[in-house]
């Protein structure tokens, strides 16, 4: 029998039964859990790291969050509801078109965005912002692992996907769609290796995005293309149509939760007739196809090149949802940039996956002290540290938020994409008379002075269409019967960059004169009397 001198020198762990009467003593497998839970892992580091290079290290910070100046007429919108208990059914902001029809078809992201501005003004935003970009890393992270995907690759993939997204990483409601498509994809994914009833829950899924972000009609899309390659596959033979049934069951269930908002089936319609706008897709640059020469865009070019040698792969596997889901993807980002950043949310991890299995497979022939092999083992080995996650990013966003002055948190729009100083200087002279301006600077106008001031144009080229639209570049490229517009409208005040046709023109015009000018704006007042216009 042990002495107690042997029991004090044991290494043994002291068990609840062993400790003396009225000592708490903790479960080993309890501290463990502790332990887990406070040490951080590979996949901790990397999306702490991945958001300090967005928006602490970067050159644009947090202010890169806005970088559009639709975030304004979107919280002014969302304060409007708040008050007034309603979804606006017509427009608020213009004067070129008074109480016109119009959807404000995000009204839950603009609640949201101005719920967030009162509780903390820019600062709440962006860091909301922040975080669904980082829950949408994770998530792209995640997925690619759960499809069989080395850690390494699965990381290496993720970066070129944020690379690939970071045009839209942009405090506006399309982030909710950014996390939710891949998000929804995963769980269809899910459910076809091993039937879920957390599938149908993608059906009040679709209403809550419906009235968060129009977004949802690209999930509606992708459900669709899946659908019909489990169609094709069953009819090459494969045990499919129990999929192809279920899964038109809940494109048919999503498709009419979409009817619970606050139009009905009218904002489908206007939904449509967008989308098939020729002024949209010839007019508005991330209607356009991708140039392929900014750093966003050549990273995309590097996803898409993958993305194509992988669907020719699956189509050779006769695996069709997927590579249709891959190659209609790639299509429509190829038509229009702004699915760039959808065509990496959905085919990412697919490509981690398959790049993962053929450098297993190619290394598993190589000999085992070869180079290649032992980097496939070190990939392999890495991957249960990026499955684990702790609570350090918990803690670092807690940080985060209470610090202020290191992170330079915004006070207003970045002053290298609106002009916040002049407007500052002449804000009564903007409020004296209808505003000629740009459509960026027109919404942050609303934001600045709503309801005081109407604008002629904004970010919202939906409701404007091609009618005033036209109108409003005639206007700016001192186009023909430019003169006619601008009496017609009657304005009285214009701020715009320097480097426009039409600030040359009113410059010269003795019927204005300079009000202020900074080198990069000018303020024009109208001094002499308007012209009738038949």
């Amino acid at each position: 029998m042990a002495s107690p001198t042997q029991f004090a020198t044991s290494t043994q762990p002291l068990w609840p039964s062993q400790a003396p009467a009225g000592t708490a003593v903790a479960h080993p497998i309890a501290i463990r859990g502790w332990l887990r839970w406070w040490t951080p892992s590979f996949a901790d580091f990397f999306l702490i790291a991945l958001m300090a290079w967005l928006f602490v290290c970067g050159a644009n910070g947090w202010k890169s969050l806005l970088a559009d100046g639709d975030t304004g007429w979107h919280i002014r919108t969302g304060e409007y509801i708040l008050a007034h208990h309603a979804v606006p059914q017509q427009d608020l902001f213009s004067f070129s078109k008074p109480q016109a029809p119009w959807f404000a078809w995000e009204w839950l992201s603009d609640i949201s965005f101005a719920g967030l501005f009162h509780l903390g003004g820019f600062k709440a935003v962006t860091l909301f912002s922040a975080l669904l970009i980082a829950l949408y890393a994770a998530l792209l992270l995640r997925y690619a692992l759960w499809l069989g995907a080395d850690g390494l690759v699965a990381a290496m993939l993720t970066l070129l996907a944020m690379g690939a997204s970071a045009l839209h990483f942009l405090a506006r409601p399309h982030l909710f769609t950014l996390l939710f498509l891949p998000a929804a994809m995963w769980l269809v994914q899910a459910d076809s290796r091993q039937r879920t009833r957390w599938l149908w829950m993608l059906i009040p899924a679709s209403a809550l995005w419906t009235n968060l972000h129009g977004g949802v009609f690209i999930f509606l899309a992708c459900l669709g293309v899946v659908t019909a390659g489990n169609a094709v596959e069953a009819c090459l033979g494969r045990p499919r149509w129990s999929s192809v049934f279920r899964y038109s069951a809940l494109l048919a269930g999503c498709g009419l939760a979409t009817l619970a908002n606050p139009y009905g089936t009218r904002l489908h319609a206007h939904v449509i007739e967008y989308l098939r706008s020729d002024w949209i897709r010839n007019t508005i640059q991330e209607f356009q196809a991708p140039t392929f020469r900014s750093e966003e865009q050549l990273q995309y070019e590097a996803l898409l090149m993958l993305g194509l040698i992988f669907a020719g792969f699956l189509l050779r596997k006769m695996r069709f949802a997927d590579a249709l889901l891959i190659l209609f993807l790639a299509h429509s980002s190829l038509i229009s940039v702004r699915h760039a950043p959808l065509y990496a949310a959905v085919a990412t991890p697919l490509i981690a996956a398959g790049i993962s299995a053929g450098w297993q497979s190619w290394a598993g022939r190589m000999p085992t002290k070869s180079v290649v092999r032992i980097l496939a083992q070190m990939s392999a080995d890495a991957t249960p540290a990026f499955r684990r996650s702790s609570l350090w990013p918990l803690v670092v966003l807690l940080v985060v938020m209470f610090l202020d002055a290191p992170l330079k948190w915004p006070h207003d729009f970045p002053s290298e994409t609106f002009p916040t100083g002049l407007v500052d200087r002449n804000a009564a002279l903007l409020q004296s008379g209808r505003l000629l301006t740009t459509d960026q600077w027109g919404d942050y106008m609303i934001f600045r002075f709503y309801p005081r001031v109407k604008v002629f144009v904004d970010g919202r080229s939906d409701f404007y269409g091609p009618g005033i639209g036209n109108e409003y570049i005639q206007l700016l490229h001192a186009g023909y019967d430019w003169r006619a517009l601008l009496d017609r409208y009657r304005f009285q005040v214009a701020l715009l960059p320097v480097d426009l046709p039409v600030t040359t023109l009113l410059k010269q015009d003795a019927g204005w004169r300079v009000a202020a000018d900074d080198h990069r704006a000018v303020i024009l007042e109208r001094i002499g009397p308007q012209r009738s216009v038949n």
